[in-house]
């Protein structure tokens, strides 16, 4: 029986308390002790080993994002600490909370030129300044006794921001003896004031003024996600009779089979879309700030439009005349919103009243605590007092694929949107491949839609499967091209290790097919560095992984086959489809060109204006 409790005891002990059931990382030696802990403890978490610290954040980032439950990421210093940087922004800029446990060498070779030393002293870099800037908050453990505040601090800024927290540890200190403690408790989740009753009443004014003109517009964000408050949004647009659009990685928050869905608003989206948003007497934001990639074409028309923002974050818009913005816990502030729509007497409420009983059914209450992990993604299981919402049936496609119809792109989208299980996720990678499966995969009945569209790295979706499969135990599907799996595709040994229902479907074009499109479209187009020799990674990855289901579908009955197959059971799958890398993909900005008939100069970016 053990006597003695290290800090990292305590670590995998607050962990534990606060229901936390995976650790995302890759180990080395300034981070061992951490998973000598998770191995020893009774009930702890358990650690998974991803093949890069890149994808171990990625993890965390789809196991966010596929049931709201909070991740934890460890790595050792040095390189894998460096290797973190771009998932913990991706974090940070996407609002993910997260709690990052970075290990750092012991203290007494701080200044004399250790391995990996990222002290700050003797030239050495500064780990601590470095992630300071990446982070919502960052703190050196320098004393083993501060672990027992500091610990809950950081997981405490990561809930409240949200975002990356970094606690950076030295390897004496994590090794280092504590006196007994008692155990800790769960952490709160701290709640915003709501707005004031003011905003809302000049919110509601603006809105009911909007609706006897031309009527209102919404763009939902990935807020509406993180706050888990669908039902919130569709009460508030029956209230309204108003259309939804959503931004382009927050395609699952309003159900796409709903008539009053407009499709994906800004640089993906269609030229329809825009123009049903500017029609509107005023536009509502629910959960986004309208960054460039949702609301490209639309900033400069809306500076002109009265705006209502539901967003604790000021929107890309300002300054704004007709502004109006409420910044409180969104699902209260849309619940609110929606019953001062539909008080008694008000002529919304008496033309609205399955709206109104919507409304009834979502009374808002804020959460006391953080809550217990979700088996059941968000649109899964309700909460308390919810009723059970019924599974919208699948959409049927307008024109069924034939069964020996080749395979591009599009054609393979929609084929692998009509076979998803209900309740599954979607993991879209970026590039050609994500524009395509924003706009032609369906979201899942019930089920979850995630794009990493903060700094839009390639191959997130790998690790983000990976976390997604581990927080809700169902199908997740992979849709990935060659070049992001070339990048960070071997997260399929993870998926294998641990026998995940992960499906990885790779769209081969031998390409970084954006940036070839770019080349010809934007600039002489007589050169591409971006073209590659063929490789045959479904028959590479069928060897290299025994038992892996890893086949290349040729056509559309072969592309069914196999995803009935996957879905069938419980382990990893890989589908290969080879496409054209000339296939163009609904990107607005590649359709302008195009529809120009001319090459566009080369200095617009990843957005023309």
């Amino acid at each position: 029986m053990r006597t003695q409790f290290r800090v990292v005891d305590f670590i995998v002990d607050f962990l534990s308390r606060q229901e936390v059931r995976h650790v995302f990382g890759v180990g080395g030696a300034n981070i061992e002790d951490l998973y000598d802990a998770l191995h020893v403890s009774a009930d702890g978490p358990l650690g998974v080993v991803a093949k890069h610290e890149f994808s171990a954040a990625t993890m965390a980032d789809g196991y966010h994002r596929a049931a709201q439950r909070m991740p934890v990421v460890a790595s050792t210093s040095g390189a894998g600490a460096m290797n973190l940087v771009p998932g913990l922004a991706e974090l940070r800029s996407s609002y993910v909370p997260a709690l990052a446990l970075i290990g750092q060498p012991p203290r007494s070779l701080d200044g004399c030129g250790s391995f990996q030393e990222t002290s700050g002293l003797a030239g050495s870099m500064d780990a601590a300044r470095l992630f300071e800037e990446i982070a919502v908050h960052c703190v050196r453990v320098a004393e083993p006794a501060a672990i027992t505040e500091e610990l809950p601090r950081a997981y405490a800024a990561a809930l409240a921001a949200p975002g990356p927290a970094v606690l950076l540890l030295p390897k004496d200190v994590q090794q280092a003896l504590l006196a007994p403690w008692s155990r800790p408790g769960a952490t709160a989740r701290a709640g915003r004031p709501r707005s004031a009753d003011a905003d809302r009443a000049r919110a509601v004014t603006l809105l009911r003024s909007a609706v006897e003109r031309q009527g209102v517009a919404v763009i939902a964000g990935e807020g509406v996600a993180r706050a888990d408050a669908r039902p919130q949004l569709a009460a508030l647009a029956a209230a309204l009779g108003a259309r939804v659009a959503v931004v382009p990685d927050a395609k699952d928050v309003f159900d796409d089979r709903d008539p009053r869905h407009l499709g994906i608003a800004g640089v993906i989206g269609r030229a329809e879309v825009q123009a049903a948003l500017e029609q509107a007497s005023a536009v509502l934001l629910a959960g986004t700030r309208l960054p460039q990639m949702a609301g490209a074409g639309l900033h400069d028309h809306l500076k002109g439009v009265p705006v209502v923002c539901l967003d604790p974050r000021a929107p890309f818009l300002e300054p704004h005349e007709d502004l109006v913005r409420l910044s409180g816990d969104l699902a209260e502030e849309m619940s609110l919103l929606t019953g001062e729509l539909l008080a008694p007497g008000a002529a919304l409420q008496e033309r609205n009243g399955a709206a109104r009983a919507l409304a009834e059914n979502l009374r808002w209450e804020p959460p006391a605590a953080l809550p217990e992990p979700r088996t059941e993604p968000p649109g899964g299981a309700p909460g308390p007092g919810t009723p059970e919402p019924a599974v919208p049936e699948p959409a049927v496609p307008e024109v069924a694929v034939p069964e020996a119809a080749a395979l591009d792109m599009t054609t393979a989208a929609r084929v692998i949107g009509a076979a998803l299980p209900e309740r599954s996720t979607v993991v879209s990678d970026a590039g050609n491949t994500g524009a395509v499966a924003i706009h032609h995969v369906a979201v899942p009945p019930g089920g979850r839609f995630i794009a990493a569209m903060g700094m839009g790295g390639m191959g997130h979706s790998f690790g983000a499967a990976v976390g997604a499969a581990f927080a809700t135990g169902r199908r997740t599907c992979v849709l990935a091209g060659d070049g992001a799996f070339f990048m960070h595709g071997m997260e399929v040994h993870t998926a294998v290790e641990h026998q995940l229902p992960v499906t990885f479907v790779i769209f081969n074009n031998q390409s970084h097919g954006m940036c070839h499109t770019r080349e010809q479209l934007f600039y002489a187009g007589d050169y591409s560095y971006n073209l590659f020799r063929p490789a045959r990674i479904g028959d590479g990855m069928a060897a290299m992984f025994p038992g892996l289901d890893a086949v290349t579908a040729r056509s559309a009955g072969e592309l069914r086959a196999a995803l009935d197959r996957a879905h069938a059971g419980r382990s990893p799958a890989l589908i290969c489809i080879e496409v054209d890398p000339a296939e163009v993909p609904p990107f607005r900005p590649f359709q302008h060109a195009i529809a120009a008939g001319t090459n566009r100069s080369a200095n617009q970016g990843v957005v023309p204006g």
